[in-house]
């Protein structure tokens, strides 16, 4: 701890951490300075999840524009001859036409169909691909993979950290950094670019279903100065630090992986059948397994809920068991009070014969029993028309 002004006590970030099994981003040391409060663990690096008030966060996103550190997606770089057939062997997903500068969202599959994670992918050349994770080790699995898959491919975690500015300002604020030109790239399209010598990747995606960017540092020493940088063009433009939104992200249904889906969960339960292809003649892993699936049928599904009680207190931090005649018939992963919406949403998963809309459960809260009803997801701007602005 340090003492500031008038004998205030701050954080300083040397005096945070927990060992150096957990790792530090680039952009740490800048997050502590411009008011991150609290911590989050992903993917064995510090994420921060708190800038001192969850709702300002939120409208700010919504409204003007925040920078946030998610380093913490991690790369796993795939390169060799044999790396684009290698990649598809990783997911469920048609890649056959995916082109160099594009960027897909995709399923990694086991090979029970159960998903291990739920990755943004990137070309960046006909043989080099990033897979920008959510929290969990493909690393480990794609080297596992390869060992015996006859495929000459190199794997690897870069020395890439991406930023994320989000929100409708996000546009401008690009502009005043890189000029007109940056203002062509399209959405989930991705190009090399360099700001005062500090090398990028520069992506139209995010974690906001907002009009957003993703920044990928590919030198860890120059963190605190693109921060910086960043930060300074945008304060004009009403840019703030921040971090990822809870309520922004339950609002567009999107997943947050160990929340609203694991090893144990396939993509049909979460009507995500978009995303598997059991017609191409590629193979990947869990591809019997899904085709059986879809075949059977599943027993569960996501839906989305809102639930009638007081506004939740934060995002939930445990499953919440869900009851239908006394019988317990799912659970809530994902829930927040959205102020823009005024009312309790949540991502559930739920037997198949509740995901009916319009259904009534009864939702077990820290607070007791309350009633929710089953509804359409995402709650808000279901076509994605900002984000694809």
């Amino acid at each position: 701890m340090r003492r500031g002004r008038k004998g205030e006590i701050t954080m300083h970030s040397d005096d945070f951490g927990f060992g150096t099994q957990i790792r530090k981003s680039p952009y740490f040391d800048a997050t502590v300075r411009w008011g991150a409060k609290g911590f989050s663990v992903y993917n064995h690096m510090y994420i921060p999840r708190d800038f001192g008030d969850p709702e300002q966060n939120f409208w700010t996103l919504v409204n003007d524009a925040i920078l946030c550190d998610v380093a913490v997606e991690r790369q796993v770089e795939i390169t060799g001859p044999d790396a684009a057939a290698f990649v598809q062997m990783l997911t469920p997903r048609d890649l056959s036409t995916m082109a160099v500068g594009q960027c897909k969202y995709v399923l990694i599959t086991n090979a029970e169909g159960g998903i291990l994670n739920d990755p943004i992918l990137l070309r960046l050349a006909e043989n080099h691909f990033w897979i920008s994770l959510a929290d969990s080790d493909i690393l480990l699995w794609t080297q596992g993979v390869a060992v015996h898959s006859g495929m000459d491919v190199t794997i690897r975690e870069p020395d890439v950290s991406p930023l994320q500015l989000q929100g409708p300002k996000s546009g401008e604020i690009m502009r005043a950094l890189f000029g007109d030109d940056i203002m062509d790239l399209k959405y989930y399209w991705l190009r090399e670019v360099d700001l005062d010598g500090i090398p990028l990747i520069v992506s139209r995606t995010g974690w906001s279903s907002e009009l957003g960017y993703e920044l990928y540092l590919r030198d860890g020493s120059q963190g605190d100065v693109l921060w910086e940088r960043i930060m300074a063009t945008g304060m004009a433009y009403g840019l703030k630090p921040g971090h990822t939104s809870s309520i922004r992200r339950i609002e567009g249904g999107m997943l947050s992986y160990h929340a609203d889906a694991d090893i144990n969960t396939n993509p049909y339960e979460l009507g995500l059948d978009r995303l598997v292809n059991l017609d191409m003649d590629a193979e990947f892993i869990g591809k019997a397994a899904l085709r059986r699936i879809k075949d059977e049928g599943v027993t569960r599904k996501q839906v989305g809920l809102i639930i009638d009680c007081d506004p939740i207190k934060g995002p939930n931090t445990t499953f919440w068991a869900i009851n239908k005649d006394g019988t317990n018939v799912g659970k809530v992963t994902s829930a927040v009070y959205s102020p823009r919406l005024e009312c309790n949403i949540a991502l559930a998963m739920v037997a198949v014969d509740c995901a009916v809309i319009g259904a009534q459960v009864e939702v077990i809260t820290p607070s007791g029993p309350t009633q929710a009803i089953v509804v359409e997801r995402p709650f808000y701007d279901p076509k994605k028309k900002l984000a694809a602005a």
